[in-house]
Order: C-alpha cells, then sequence, then structure tokens
C-alpha cells in the first residue's frame, strides 16, 4: 500500500498550495514568481478549479499536500488535442515517488478518459531530474527555447518537451 494518496485539488488546500510555491526549490525550477500572497493564491486556485483544468494532488497519510500536478486544454478549437502540463513536489518528497505518481495519474487521465493526443511543458534546460522523470512517461525534447526565462538574476534556456499518445501506445 502506498503512502501517498492521489485526488483533485479542493479549494480548502490554497494553503497547502501557497507554502509549496514558497519553497526555494519549488519555485526555483518553475516559471512562477516566489512567495505568492494569500490573495494571488486565491486567483489562482480560481483558475486551477475551473472547467478544462485537470488538478491532482498527492497527499501524505497525514493528509499533509506534498505535490500537484495539472493539466490544462489549450484554448484554440484546432488544438483542442493539445494539453500543458506542470508539477510541483515540496522539497522534503522530491526523489520518493510523488512525481512519478502524479505523472501517472494525469496521464492516464489523458490518454484514456480524455483522450488527448499530445502532452506538452516547459522545464528548465538545467533541472535534469525533471526532465528524467518526463522522459521516464514518453516525453521528448523539441526545442531549447535560449534565455527564455529570467531566475536567480540571469537569463537561462528552457526546454520545451512533447508527449503523442500514439508514440507510447505504440
Amino acid at each position: 500500500m502506498s503512502a501517498f494518496r492521489i485526488r483533485h485539488l479542493e479549494p480548502r488546500d490554497a494553503a497547502d498550495l501557497q507554502d509549496l510555491a514558497s519553497d526555494p526549490s519549488v519555485y526555483g525550477n518553475t516559471l512562477q514568481l516566489p512567495f505568492p500572497s494569500a490573495a494571488t493564491m486565491a486567483a489562482r486556485m480560481d483558475k486551477l478549479l475551473c472547467d478544462g483544468r485537470y488538478q491532482l494532488v498527492c497527499e501524505t497519510a497525514e493528509g499533509r499536500v506534498v505535490g500537484s500536478a495539472g493539466l490544462w486544454r489549450l484554448s484554440e478549437s484546432r488544438l483542442d488535442h493539445i494539453a500543458g502540463f506542470g508539477i510541483n513536489v515540496h522539497r522534503d518528497w522530491q526523489g520518493r515517488g510523488v512525481g512519478k505518481l502524479l505523472t501517472a495519474a494525469l496521464l492516464d487521465l489523458a490518454d484514456n478518459c480524455l483522450g488527448l493526443e499530445r502532452i506538452e511543458l516547459m522545464v528548465y534546460a538545467d533541472n535534469l531530474r525533471a526532465q528524467a522523470l518526463y522522459r521516464r512517461f514518453g516525453f521528448v525534447e523539441e526545442a531549447r527555447l535560449r534565455a527564455h526565462s529570467f531566475r536567480a538574476g540571469a537569463y537561462h534556456d528552457t526546454l520545451l518537451m512533447g508527449r503523442l499518445r500514439h508514440d507510447v501506445r505504440g
């Protein structure tokens, strides 16, 4: 039996997500700004819980949210077979299977319930741990966006990675 439970995001999770987003090891690997306020998190929660978004959290047996991940359909009508993907895992739980569980759950939803053909994400070029996780699930590097994001006082490259359902299903 797993020490974790995957479930849908609920409004009551706002404080846990705010805590997660305030950790340098988390926000340092996202395109988000650090230390979101309660008002910023409330607005973000409204967006995360709207139609067309599929947001999961991973919690411990004690009910602590230690990771979150989501899929969001692209809004253009000719791109409705595509979803973006994002994930955050608390510093203390990185490397312990949380990211793997969240990714597996969302990709199962994408493949078997939503019929999505393509999932795409952006990851910093120096975030090798995340890239290894994504490759494990069939994502491949499709482009390098040079000097794409400003982090820690410098511009950094970001990779665009994509996963096609028919490539991983055979």
